[in-house]
């Protein structure tokens, strides 16, 4: 059963083409003019349309001119109803973007006959468009994989590369602490032994102001080992996020998953919008270990928490807000949201949002294949689900569920997964 829209202001015409297309089991609205044509095409999203050429006020040739200049429904086939002939006329109807013709007075069998072929010409077109959009899909993950398994390899000997530097510096910071606190109690002794130094230590103690350093000294080193420990923690996120992409398939504590993928965003959440910084809420539930691909999975919190902070930066409001919650929703499914405060997603782009190379973004600045690869990753590798929430009032929220006991993925899609070796 095909969904068929009849335009025509004759009201004969109306009933004979309801009736006769509903005996061939097709679903058929009825508009009265083109005005009305036009918004049941945008509701009913038929497979077809029988558009009467002359109509008072918008012809046939004005719908047909503005269905196919609209992207939403322009791929609906379109018949024109006319008792024009003339070679002239069938060629102002195709230049106005009629599919077909049907002559009146109307010829049952040859009415029949061309929606027959319109309707295969509809699902022709429409298994185009899929075949289209599964290419954009493969096209967009094997684009991802071999960027991911560049950055992989380079992630690894970043982290490998300054793990040595950095755990030297904080191994040592303890002893610089140590022998730091010795020399100040050292130099308090000698103050109390030698209450009257030489004119060259006088001297030297104006310039050097012992006090301030005594006092600074241990703060100095205080900071010293706040920096290293962060830098620790940068480099086990990095060592985390590379060490992952190997082992494939395995239990992992989304909580922990977060956590690092936020240190690898610090920096950013700091910056803020220029007016504050960016504050995480954190609303974690009690969760089992969830079986995963944990670098697929940490790529998804990358890249919507990436888009979130866009936002908020964009919106140059504070606060500015991100809100994680996890909670486990039944026996066998987690869910994960991650919401902003920034500005409402508007419907129109919303629509579109998980579409292949589809971005908002100024041209250099995104791909348009972040939340379709994170699409891809939740839905189509761990049979799972990923929204989009927007309003006005609250922001924007995507929220992921996902089974916390995965079945292995076959042999092809773990090599599409994790790149050629």
């Amino acid at each position: 059963m095909a969904k068929i829209l009849v335009v025509d202001d004759d009201l004969t015409v109306q009933l004979v083409l309801k009736n006769l297309l509903h005996s061939q089991g097709h679903d058929v609205t009825i508009a009265q003019n083109g005005e009305e044509g036009l918004s049941q095409l945008k509701l009913v999203h038929p497979d077809l349309m029988i558009c009467d050429w002359m109509m008072p006020n918008l012809d046939g040739l004005e719908v047909c001119r503005r269905v196919k200049a609209d992207p939403e429904v322009a791929s609906t086939f379109l018949i024109l109803l006319t008792m024009r002939d003339q070679i002239t006329d069938r060629i102002q109807g195709l230049d106005a973007g009629a599919d077909e013709f049907i002559s009146k007075p109307i010829d049952v069998e040859e009415l029949l006959a061309r929606v027959r072929a319109g309707l295969r010409s509809c699902r022709l077109t429409q298994q185009l468009n899929q075949a289209l959009r599964q290419l954009q899909d493969n096209q967009a993950q094997l684009v991802q994989t071999a960027k991911m398994a560049s950055l992989w390899q380079l992630v690894a000997g970043m982290a490998h590369e300054l793990n040595n530097p950095v755990t030297f510096i904080y191994s040592n910071v303890s002893y610089v602490e140590h022998y730091t606190k010795d020399l100040i109690e050292l130099i308090h002794l000698y103050q109390a032994i030698t209450p009257n130094p030489t004119l060259e230590i006088i001297d030297k103690l104006e310039t050097v102001d012992l006090e301030f350093v005594i006092s600074d000294l241990p703060k100095v080193l205080s900071s010293l080992r706040t920096g290293a420990e962060r830098i620790q923690k940068v480099v086990q996120s990095l060592q985390n996020f590379s060490q992952q992409n190997r082992y494939g398939l395995k239990p992992i504590d989304i909580h922990q998953e977060i956590d690092n993928t936020l240190s690898l965003l610090q920096h950013r959440l700091e910056s803020g919008n220029g007016k504050c910084k960016i504050e995480v809420i954190k609303n974690y539930g009690n969760l089992p270990l969830v079986e995963c691909y944990a670098s697929q999975l940490n790529q998804v919190f990358l890249n919507i928490l990436n888009n979130a902070i866009d936002a908020l930066e964009r919106s140059y409001s504070c606060p500015s807000r991100i809100t994680i919650r996890t909670e486990l929703l039944d026996s066998d499914r987690i869910v994960i949201g991650i919401a902003n405060n920034g500005p409402e997603i508007q419907p129109n782009v919303k629509a579109r949002i998980f579409d292949p190379f589809f971005t908002t973004k100024p041209v250099g600045t995104g791909t348009g294949l972040g939340l379709a690869i994170s699409y891809q990753i939740v839905v189509g590798q761990h049979k799972g689900s990923l929204k989009c929430v927007s309003d006005s009032e609250v922001g924007t929220e995507f929220r992921i569920e996902l089974p916390y006991r995965l079945s292995p993925l076959s042999i092809g899609d773990q090599e599409i997964l994790q790149g050629s070796k």
